[in-house]
């Protein structure tokens, strides 16, 4: 479905400085396919669309790492404070590649800080990464709660990732399909079947968001890691996120060639 072809177009210099400034709150919702096709033309009219080259839409691809005992993901799953993540973001199509490492505060504040990262090596931590992580941790909770040599990649998640941009309310949603998960130790993967879509406007719903609502399509809690990690090991904790696993979300199971 080419549900942007007819939109403007937004350069990402304009879209980070239109956007840059604004303190935000995020959404996420979940679409059937069903849903998609009809509500995401609508969301789109008006609306400018990121466009890099020729390029309207993009691969991303993550690699999540954590401790043997899954600190990051237990931190998320009670919740605690003083929680992090740890990722690589690769943008496929341009080849360009970031270690990140996100945390919440005391005062329940994100922060994301991040350095460039060899694409080929996306999956790996070297000793400069360990260095840069526990840096970060110390710096932002006060200590390094764990030990970053133990590191391990515990899961990826790939997607095609559509933005778009509001002038009138200076706000941006993103659209996720194909969403796959991947267990790096098994090779299983995980097909997700929905659409996620993700609104960042500021403290006010944005008309998006009321579209959305009047659609009966309300906020649900969803996070590529922590959701994707409790689908693949059914083991763990997964209670902030059982309504989304159970109800919201339909999986199809493979293995990688």
């Amino acid at each position: 479905m080419n549900w942007t072809q007819h939109l403007p177009s937004i350069s990402l210099e304009e879209l980070n400085e239109s956007a840059a400034l604004q303190t935000r709150v995020d959404r996420k919702y979940i679409l059937s396919a069903d849903q998609a096709q009809v509500l995401l033309p609508q969301l789109a009219s008006g609306a400018q669309v990121l466009q890099i080259d020729e390029l309207r839409s993009f691969n991303y691809s993550s690699v999540y790492f954590d401790t043997p005992e899954l600190t990051s993901y237990h931190l998320a799953a009670h919740p605690r404070r003083r929680r992090f993540k740890i990722r690589t973001r690769s943008y496929l199509d341009t080849g360009a590649c970031f270690l990140e490492v996100k945390t919440e505060g005391a005062r329940e504040q994100t922060v994301k800080e991040r350095i460039e990262h060899n694409l080929g090596e996306r999956s790996t931590l070297n000793a400069e990464s360990h260095d840069y992580v526990e840096q970060t941790l110390a710096h932002e909770l006060g200590d390094c709660p764990i030990d970053v040599t133990e590191l391990a990649p515990v899961l990826e998640s790939s997607y095609r990732r559509t933005t778009l941009y509001r002038a009138e309310t200076n706000s941006r949603v993103t659209v996720d399909e194909n969403l796959v998960w991947a267990d790096p130790r098994s090779g299983s993967l995980l097909h997700c079947n929905e659409v996620v879509l993700e609104t960042k406007s500021a403290l006010n719903a944005g008309e998006v968001d009321r579209l959305l609502w009047r659609h009966n399509v309300r906020p649900s809690r969803i996070s590529k890691f922590a959701t994707g990690l409790s689908l693949l090991q059914t083991h763990l904790p997964a209670n902030r996120w059982h309504r989304t696993t159970k109800h919201k979300i339909t999986t199809e199971f493979s293995l990688q060639d």
